[in-house]
């Protein structure tokens, strides 16, 4: 039910009337490509363009729509197009030069193993042309050369005066996804869609869940024979079938849930917290703010939040269609190479809101006028914490709180070997 919702999630998405907020088509990921490498139509490099842009204490790249990249292991993969500076220069970052030949070799295959109508493309062309007679002494004069070879970033190309990149030129494009689905891969009954696809033997990584490795973790896996089923061994992702749109579909939408500057995720302890209705709703954002802790710019934005659901409830509003709006609540905490799912709850955001309204009424206590009226959840589990540090909050208990809470269960009452205050204070009537 997760993976379906997540595919209904990214069909919306896809559809977002905020082009910045669609989800990119089937085939395609979004990446940030901090360096783009400008190329007149003879192969002639003119400039690499640095993408990225200053935010705070670091440097954002820009994000671009490119080819779905290919499942990095510790073999040899290239991306079409786009890649690492290892891949697309053949440069040696790490003291590694004969691995780095390899993927300079095989990023140039990915090139030429494309079909006759995108070879004959005035970018890959370019492209091609480039990579011939590239010197890599003609890099070292720019002024981010040495930060690129410490960094190892991301490139891709364009053509000079274009928009899109060459990986996002129509024939390119065209070419990929075609190439994408022309193998042998098993057809199977989809358990997400129930229709027969082509099965994705590798589903993308899962990426932002906090205490996961950095390069990604998985949902859907399968590693050692003890997990597979009779007749499957080996091969993977076909112990649980999923389709190969579908498998891009969920991993999309919830890699989009769990992105940086999402406001559709909250920590909660241990678990990666992510949420979104069935349809478009002002309330798909209100989770941050009523159990997260309120940025220091806007110190009001959780009691707004939790005002403007207890107005909702009161004034009938989600007595009405809106209230029959399906919301989804996932946590997710990390598992080695892969992902467990702490809790997850599907409910109409009716009885959403009553049960959040519950829990800040069991929270009701006499306070100084300087306290906040509905505390977050983090100065909640500091103040059970051992002495009251947030390093001392038991991972579990965030999570354990959340799915008590949108369950309609008591909250636990046992944390760090004693009661919480506000147990005692005010017992929980659910």
């Amino acid at each position: 039910m997760i993976l379906q919702a997540l595919n209904d999630y990214y069909r919306r998405k896809c559809d977002d009337p905020d082009p910045a907020q669609r989800l990119p088509d089937f085939g395609i990921e979004t990446k940030e490509i901090p360096f783009i490498l400008d190329l007149s139509a003879e192969g002639d490099l003119l400039q690499i363009r640095d993408t990225r842009e200053p935010q705070g204490k670091r440097k954002v790249a820009q994000a671009f729509r490119v080819p779905m990249g290919v499942k990095k292991t510790s073999g040899v993969a290239a991306n079409l197009l786009w890649d690492t500076l290892e891949y697309v220069l053949g440069v040696d970052t790490k003291g590694k030069p004969e691995r780095v030949a390899e993927q300079h070799a095989a990023f140039r295959a990915r090139i030429a193993a494309l079909p006759a109508t995108a070879q004959a493309d005035a970018g890959a062309m370019a492209v091609q042309r480039f990579l011939q007679r590239f010197d890599p002494s003609a890099l070292q004069s720019h002024p981010a050369w040495a930060e690129m070879l410490e960094a190892n970033p991301l490139l891709s190309f364009r053509l000079h005066g274009d928009v899109e990149l060459v990986c996002q030129r129509p024939a390119v494009v065209q070419a990929a996804l075609n190439t994408a689905t022309d193998d042998d891969a098993p057809q199977a009954m989809c358990l997400v869609t129930g229709a027969v696809a082509p099965v994705e033997r590798l589903h993308a990584a899962i990426k932002g869940v906090w205490g996961a490795q950095t390069s990604g973790a998985n949902i859907v896996s399968f590693n050692a024979r003890a997990f597979e089923s009779y007749g499957k061994t080996e091969r993977q992702g076909e112990n649980a079938p999923v389709g190969r749109a579908a498998a891009f579909a969920y991993t999309t939408a919830l890699n989009h849930l769990l992105r940086k500057d999402s406001r559709q995720r909250i920590q909660v302890g241990d678990a990666s917290t992510v949420f979104w209705a069935e349809r478009d709703s002002d309330f798909e954002t209100a989770l941050a703010d009523i159990f997260g802790d309120p940025p220091k710019d806007d110190p009001d934005r959780g009691k707004e939040a939790v005002h403007a659901l207890l107005g909702a409830i009161h004034s009938g509003k989600l007595a009405g269609p809106e209230g029959e709006t399906r919301f989804h609540v996932l946590g997710l905490a990390p598992n080695a190479a892969r992902i467990s799912v702490r809790f997850y709850h599907c409910l109409p955001l009716r009885d959403l809101g009553r049960r959040i309204a519950q829990h800040f009424h069991d929270l009701a206590l006499v306070r100084g006028p300087h306290d906040a009226p509905y505390p977050s959840l983090f100065r909640l589990l500091t103040a059970v914490a051992l002495q009251g540090k947030a390093d001392n909050i038991p991972p579990s208990l965030g999570g354990a709180i959340v799915d008590a809470v949108l369950g309609g269960e008591n909250t636990p009452t046992r944390a760090c070997g004693s009661t919480p205050p506000w147990a005692a204070a005010a017992p929980s009537s659910r």
